[in-house]
């Protein structure tokens, strides 16, 4: 049986162990923490899926597969971590975020809405829709309970067989270099680090990035009942995720920092950049300062420059890096094709290129 080492137990490490699983491997996954690593980007409680993705229709369309892969992991684990609410865009200029969605939504017979700022109000008048200039509604779209789908996931590998070693990587050097000097190689070895994948493979084109997310717990529960909200505000925009199957409401902005170290010992956000963020959405959630601080949070990202993904061989590796903070909606089918790229010894260069959104591959 082909052996596989994959380093890191974020989402992306462990859908490449799931993926490796199904392709026939004996997987070994190495993390430097606990499972769920608190640290770990992708261990929060919601990450948001949609095919509103402005310009960027690669993307748009890969999210049909991400969907089926997402099933296929349901079905594996025995539950199902998502939740429907579709998504509201809203722009109060002239921005070119919300007219390229349309026209590539529009492209693909992929039915939306259009709305006015009064229906914006009327349809959810838990938002204020005062300066809204163009507004975009879809049906389709949901939150994936994050944290949930990461234990839930690990817990199924685990008991497939999937061997767990918490250890931390110093180096690569024709397999993985243990702090004390071991070091473990494999068939296949997967770098799926997250922000620390820099430091491991220095040509990556990936600058880790601390965000700033703010949690608070309205009193009305018709907030649950909202949609994810992406308010593309020339002033500075927020995204926001509904309070959804007992988890918090959440905001953040669209910025990167693009600076911090993952590796910091303190992680306490900034007061003023959390209110930063308060105020950003104020303007639009009606009665935020009146909800309950349920906790603020650093996270970071992986970016890279154009925020396409990495897909790629470094030498005995293959990377998953730059994931840009909107990687986690594709991990399940992300994990599935580098699976069978590695197990069927498939053209890397393709892979590459239809993980940065550029070209479709066979499903």
């Amino acid at each position: 049986m082909p052996t596989a080492l994959v380093l890191g137990g974020g989402i992306m490490g462990l859908c490449a162990a799931w993926g490796l699983l199904r392709a026939g491997f004996a997987v070994t996954v190495l993390e430097q923490d606990a499972i769920p690593n608190p640290r770990g980007s992708s261990v929060d409680d919601h990450r948001l899926i949609r095919h509103a993705y402005g310009a960027q229709r690669g993307y748009m369309r890969m999210v049909d597969d991400a969907y089926a892969a997402w099933d296929a992991l349901w079905d594996d684990i025995g539950e199902t971590l998502h939740v429907p609410t579709g998504v509201l865009a809203l722009d109060e200029g002239a921005g070119d975020w919300l007219p390229e969605t349309r026209a590539a939504l529009r492209a693909d017979a992929r039915p939306f809405s259009d709305l006015s700022a009064a229906q914006v109000n009327e349809r959810f008048p838990l938002l204020d829709g005062a300066g809204i200039a163009d507004a975009l509604h879809m049906e389709a779209g949901g939150v994936l309970l994050a944290g949930r789908i990461v234990a839930a996931l690990a817990r199924h590998l685990e008991g497939r067989g999937v061997r767990f070693r918490q250890a931390r990587v110093r180096d690569l050097a024709g397999g993985f270099v243990l702090e004390d000097g071991t070091t473990l190689a494999a068939d296949a070895m997967v770098v799926a680090a997250g922000p620390w994948a820099p430091r491991l493979l220095p040509r990556l084109p990936v600058t880790p990035s601390a965000q700033v997310v703010v949690r608070l717990r309205p009193a009305d529960p018709a907030w649950a009942r909202m949609p994810m909200l992406l308010d593309l505000s020339a002033a500075g925009g927020f995204y926001m995720v509904p309070p959804v199957a007992g988890t918090p409401l959440k905001i953040g902005d669209h910025s990167f920092s693009l600076q911090g170290d993952p590796d910091a010992a303190d992680r306490t956000p900034d007061p003023s950049e959390v209110e930063r963020i308060l105020s950003l959405a104020e303007r639009r959630l009606r009665g935020l300062r009146d909800m309950a601080p349920a906790g603020a949070a650093t996270c970071f990202y992986d970016v890279e420059p154009k925020e396409e993904f990495i897909l790629r061989r470094e030498g005995p590796f293959w990377a998953m890096s730059g994931f840009s903070g909107h990687g986690f909606k594709f991990a399940a089918v992300l994990g599935l094709r580098l699976a069978r790229t590695i197990a069927d010894d498939e053209n890397p260069a393709a892979l590459a290129r239809w993980a940065a959104g550029q070209e479709s591959i066979p499903a």
